[in-house]
């Protein structure tokens, strides 16, 4: 392959195009045993009468333009004007972490894509009628809106620049994502259980600051796509539920070496062209905010083990009990890490510039 390319170049003098940003560690693919693939066939019924329920009518459902001035209507401009004076005031470094929030929605193809790489529940035609297949693809629609919504805010608000911010989401959905989930959906719906709350908490604190600031109608965008995020909690959660009573050993171990991979973030690999370390310098924004936070982390933790009522799990194997006893006790270890790391960082503010804000500094 490499001297394909070698040649290819030589030839034409066109470089082949990478991922801006590349997975190091070695990626662990199809780790499920077989035999865990008809315990998920199996609950084919059970998934359409307590998934998909979860789904709302399309027609009913809001849609972006509820939230944003009307093309249609001849106060189109005036709506524009309105909308602009009423984040006039928002500081920058709210819209650094709405940006980021935005840019990790609109990397959608990649989140349903590494769904549909999970064995057993993986949408095989595109259009298979299968519970599993039918839930991912409304699932997305669902969450397509998010960044639409988002989107075409951020662009009518003037406060950002929409081209670096367009090149970071086509950067972040050509890097992917690596979630560690293995092909696996013991761990894929652990995966998406804790990311779900985490874009529920996210939102939900993007809403609270835009009130904060005088922002009525970006509170309540935030605030919707908030609730979508917590029934899309519900049914992941659900799932893993469900594995834990038919699989409470093998589930219990999938939490575990999870937990112990760490939940990485959707958009770890994100990318502008510019700054290295693009996603980390968001993150130290979101933290300083409180939009989310490593006790947020240690938060959805400790809900999700007392909500699938991992202390009470009896009749494990020696490893399961090990495990059982690893995430009882990690929320804590999480929390006391945080403080002494807290602790002995030093207390000093460094200036980031980001491309999203016209290159103007957020302090962190």
């Amino acid at each position: 392959m490499l001297i394909l390319l070698k040649c290819r170049e030589a030839l034409n003098g066109k470089k082949p195009i990478f991922p801006a940003r590349e997975v190091s560690r070695v990626q662990v693919t199809h780790s499920m045993p077989p035999e865990k693939k008809e315990l998920f066939k199996s609950l084919n019924d059970w998934a359409a009468e307590n998934i998909l329920v979860l789904l709302k009518d399309v027609e009913k459902i809001w849609q972006p333009t509820d939230f944003l001035p009307h093309s249609e209507s001849e106060g189109f401009y005036d709506e524009i004007k309105e909308l602009r004076e009423r984040c006039s005031e928002i500081p920058d470094e709210y819209f650094v972490v709405l940006v980021g929030d935005m840019i990790t929605e609109e990397a959608l193809p990649t989140y349903q894509t590494m769904i549909n790489t999970l064995d057993a529940v993986q949408d095989e035609t595109g259009a298979s009628l299968t519970p599993w297949a039918v839930w991912t693809r409304a699932w997305t629609a669902e969450e397509n809106r998010h960044g639409d919504l988002l989107n075409k805010y951020l662009y009518l608000s003037g406060r950002v620049d929409m081209k670096q911010i367009e090149r970071t989401v086509q950067y972040l959905i050509g890097s992917g994502m690596d979630p560690r989930t293995e092909n696996n959906p013991y761990l894929g719906f652990i995966y998406t259980s804790f990311q779900e709350r985490a874009t529920f908490i996210s939102h939900g604190n993007t809403a609270r600051l835009a009130k904060h600031h005088g922002d009525i109608n970006l509170a309540k965008i935030c605030g919707t796509i908030a609730a979508d995020e917590k029934r899309h909690e519900t049914a992941y959660i659900k799932i893993v539920e469900k594995l834990f009573e038919l699989d409470p050993n093998g589930t219990v171990l999938c939490l575990a070496d999870m937990m112990r991979k760490k939940i990485t973030m959707p958009a770890h690999l994100m990318h502008d062209g510019r700054d290295e370390n693009l996603f980390e310098h968001y993150s130290a924004v979101a933290q300083q905010l409180g939009v989310y936070t490593s006790k947020d982390y240690a938060d959805i933790l400790e809900y999700l083990v007392v909500r699938w009522g991992v202390e009470k799990l009896a009749g494990l194997s020696g490893d399961g009990a090990r495990a059982q006893d690893y995430l009882c006790g990690l929320a804590p270890r999480i929390r006391q890490l945080d403080e002494r790391a807290r602790a002995r960082a030093k207390k000093v503010a460094t200036s980031v510039s980001f491309s999203w804000i016209f290159d103007r500094q957020v302090t962190i």
